[in-house]
């Protein structure tokens, strides 16, 4: 799948850093069977390096920038369901980390940290790449430990506080022996938290000069970890059952899920409820004919509505149930909290945010497993809750075919060609801000596994995720992002790890479009220059930098030709930059919601 750092050997025979602790931290990441490494590079990091690359258990990626080498680690996370490691230097580079590791931190996207660091005796003395390393994760962490300085390496070096100091080579031996259990312990403790609670882990590692040694033999025998399997307590369900029950509306909501997270037998027992609403999202990766895909397309019409109140109270669920990730849409973030239900109930096996202000209860288990056990416990519905808004369904399809008739090419057009044009079986992954939002309002078939950094939702690293997650995947990727989002990770190019098969889809509308979605002032050098930060940046000097094939279109016949010869094999990854009006698309957008209340049916 790309190249990997070169395997150092010596007369076939592998070899070892001579420094205890790098060992110990190599050996317990193969223990745990977490093979894969991302290395940027750095001296500090060279025990770690050298000893990682060494093994050829180990497949070891190196990425210069540290911030596109986290959201690299993070794609290569998402898709294999092990966390890899994350090797840097000392100094600022281990804050580059932080926004993957936010992002990793709200999706349950593991990732293992290891920092080298200075020994504390040369932290705050003046000597450069050296920062106060530990804790600067520590809003945002699974796991962190300050690992101790091995003593038994490089022990000439080391600067004792007197009351510190051992008098003998024994006492030494004692401290070092102590010393190498604490570090084995913390270990193996943030490599349980990132594998059972899926969650980015950080130790920092000080080494002392000197940093290259390697020998024949390992330096010490690490003790392996116990394990702690993930075990799932049948919780009491009965206080949901009653809410579930007395109520003739429900809602069920799904946010980010991974593909074939809930099985078609479950799909089919919530489809056939007719007091049953399931609302979708595109990264939701769920799909049946009885659900609802485009959110915003059915509330954002009825907001124009003058009987939008009535309207709203009629869809007001009694119980809530949300499955899955960070939910996308505002619309239905504002919908539940103005019309909040008596009870919601969060599902799945970590956290349980309280987007709602109504949340009565956890439930900590996989989706799939809570709802087969639990719909076949309870009595199946029989008010029509869902009957009145499938109607509306049905107008909102028909409503979005005849405003793509009538509308000019724009980022709304654009979308429409490509999501219908993308090949089965592709993986597909979409940058934040427009992006996410317009792909939300068409639907995707079940053919494609549809991904999103929407933890944090930021732009900053959607292409060196989309890059990573190409690592372990079996299918192509597909990422489709906005101009901003791909200037933002242009280091995400930079690396040898860009698969023939990968394709990017730039909607170039010359800034930030969002912002003229939004309310507020869009006129104006200060909007222009500080809100939408238009630019004429080349994207097709950039390909030729990064030797990607390029392809442009500026209207609809040009797209639709480019994409006819877009997906076709080729021997580098390709580019298709789709250049839309900047000042007509917030327009068509919103003109789009504004079409479809003047065709809603009334619900009753």
């Amino acid at each position: 799948m790309g190249k990997t750092l070169q395997r150092l050997t010596f007369a076939n025979a592998m070899m070892y850093s001579n420094i205890p602790l790098a060992h110990t931290l190599v050996t317990l990441c193969k223990t745990h069977g977490i093979n894969q490494v991302v290395i940027s590079p750095g001296s500090r990091n060279a025990p770690l390096i050298l000893a990682f690359s060494a093994d050829p258990f180990f497949e070891c990626f190196s990425i210069v920038d540290e911030r596109s080498a986290a959201f690299f680690a993070l794609g290569i996370s998402q898709q294999s369901q092990t966390p890899p490691v994350l090797v840097c230097t000392s100094g600022s580079a281990l804050l580059n980390y932080y926004p993957a590791v936010a992002e990793g931190f709200y999706s349950h996207i593991p990732v293992v940290i290891l920092s080298a660091d200075r020994p504390p005796y040369k932290i705050d003395i003046g000597d450069g790449q050296t920062i106060r390393q530990y804790g600067v994760f520590a809003n945002h962490i699974g796991y962190q430990a300050a690992l101790s300085q091995d003593l038994t390496h490089a022990s000439g070096a080391i600067r004792w506080e007197t009351e510190d100091a051992p008098k003998s080579s024994q006492a030494l031996m004692v401290m070092q022996a102590q010393r190498q259990t604490d570090n084995e312990n913390a270990i193996c403790k943030a490599l349980d938290t990132a594998l059972r609670l899926r969650l980015p882990v950080h130790l920092n590692a000080p080494f002392e000069e000197p940093l290259y040694g390697m020998q024949e033999l390992p330096p010490t025998i690490p003790s392996p970890c116990a394990r702690n399997p993930q075990e799932f307590r049948s919780p009491d369900l009965e206080p949901l059952k009653r809410s579930w029950e007395a109520s003739d509306r429900k809602m069920i909501l799904i946010g980010a899920l991974a593909p074939g997270s809930i099985q078609s037998e479950v799909l089919e027992l919530l489809g056939r409820d007719p007091s049953i609403l399931v609302f979708t999202e595109t990264t939701s990766n769920v799909h049946h004919p009885q659900f609802f895909p485009s959110i915003d397309s059915v509330l954002a019409p009825v907001e124009s509505t003058e009987d939008a109140d009535s309207r709203f109270q009629r869809l007001r669920p009694g119980v809530l149930l949300t499955l899955g990730g960070m939910i996308v849409s505002k619309k239905i973030k504002q919908f539940l909290r103005r019309y909040p239900p008596a009870a919601h109930w969060h599902i799945g096996p970590y956290g349980a945010p309280d987007t709602f202000y109504a949340l009565k209860g956890h439930v900590k288990m996989p989706a799939d497993d809570f709802l087969r056990t639990f719909l076949k416990s309870v009595t199946q519905g029989v008010y029509p809750y869902k009957s009145p808004w499938f109607a509306m369904k049905q107008v909102i399809e028909d409503g979005r075919r005849a405003y793509l008739e009538k509308i000019p090419f724009s980022d709304f057009t654009a979308f429409d060609q490509i999501l219908n044009t993308i090949p089965p079986g592709m993986q597909v992954h979409l940058a934040n801000s427009s992006t996410v939002r317009y792909s939300q309002l068409f639907q995707m078939g079940p053919g494609h596994a549809v991904y999103c950094n929407r933890g944090t939702s930021g732009i900053e690293g959607s292409t060196s995720t989309a890059v990573g997650a190409s690592i372990n995947s079996k299918v192509p990727t597909l990422l489709i992002t906005g101009d901003l989002s791909f200037f933002y990770d242009i280091n995400a190019l930079w690396n040898n790890y860009l698969r023939s098969d990968f394709r990017i889809i730039v909607i170039n509308n010359g800034g930030g479009g969002i912002f003229r979605i939004l309310p507020g002032k869009k006129e104006g050098a200060e909007f222009e220059t500080y809100f939408e930060t238009v630019h004429n940046r080349s994207i097709a000097s950039l390909c030729q930098a990064f030797s990607i094939g390029y392809a442009g279109a500026d209207n609809g016949q040009e797209l639709s030709e480019a994409l006819r010869e877009f997906y076709k094999p080729s021997e580098s990854p390709k580019l298709l930059e789709i250049k839309t009006p900047r000042k007509l698309n917030d327009t068509v957008l919103l003109g789009y919601f504004d079409f479809l209340s003047w065709h809603l049916p009334n619900i009753q």
